[in-house]
């Protein structure tokens, strides 16, 4: 994977916080077990300003916005409003199915089971909350808008799967990859060629993110889709709508 310029992902940047748009397939941290030459949003951040910290994670296959701040004080800032649940954050998600949300709430208490996964647990989760609204329909798929009100780890992913509508390519949630063929009736492979999904991972992007940059100034950062995404909606806009 080629590593990115961490200059050419900025979207917005003042002396004390940036904001970039996280390439897929880059840890925000640290993965635990992961050898140390694994390259994460941390180490580019780090190399860009000494004493970055990433103020929240994305999982290694979302995209999107991701607040980085430059210093203590700011981290501190950024923390406070996340733990206050004050920072809204805006995704976008391909999900299975025809879906019709209407600012609905999915209000699901998630457990850590560790190793990376979670559960919905009545009695040992903790409390978490995202509205779903759909934005545009295809034959076999829904681009929604997902609002988490709260951060729990795989929130977006598992509470779109109890509603029977998990997003498109995330087989820990009974997500099915997806193929041109499947979308495009006379679509042929050359003779021994493997067919590729359109997009190689989970169709979710963290789209937008509004915070306080200080006391009396709120920003809202924008982040457009990267490639795969777009490539994935321009298919389906063309071949499923």
């Amino acid at each position: 994977m080629k590593i990115p310029k961490f200059t050419d992902l900025i979207l917005y940047e003042d002396d004390n916080l940036v904001v970039v748009n996280k390439p897929a397939f880059i840890s925000s941290l640290d993965e635990r077990g992961e050898g140390s030459s694994e390259i994460n949003m941390l180490r580019l951040a780090k190399a860009y300003s000494d004493d970055a910290q990433i103020c929240h994670r994305l999982d290694k296959e979302t995209s999107g916005a991701l607040i980085i701040a430059k210093n203590p004080e700011a981290y501190r800032m950024v923390s406070m409003q996340f733990e206050h649940r004050k920072v809204k954050k805006v995704y976008h998600a391909v999900i299975e199915g025809t879906h019709v949300f209407d600012e609905l709430l999915v209000d699901l208490p998630i457990l850590n089971t560790g190793k990376g996964t979670v559960s919905i647990s009545r009695q040992e989760g903790k409390r978490a909350e995202t509205w779903f609204q759909s934005l545009k329909y295809f034959k076999h798929y829904t681009l929604v808008e997902c609002r988490p009100v709260t951060g729990r780890m795989h929130q977006i992913r598992i509470h779109l799967a109890t509603q029977r509508a998990s997003i498109a390519g995330d087989e820990m949630y009974k997500g099915k990859p997806v193929f041109l063929s499947q979308l495009k009736r006379k679509y042929h492979l050359g003779k021994d060629q493997e067919e590729l999904p359109i997009m190689k991972r989970f169709a979710l992007h963290a789209y937008e993110v509004t915070f306080k940059v200080s006391e009396d100034k709120e920003v809202t950062i924008h982040a457009p889709y990267p490639k795969d995404f777009e490539t994935l909606l321009k298919l389906l806009d063309k071949f499923d709508s």
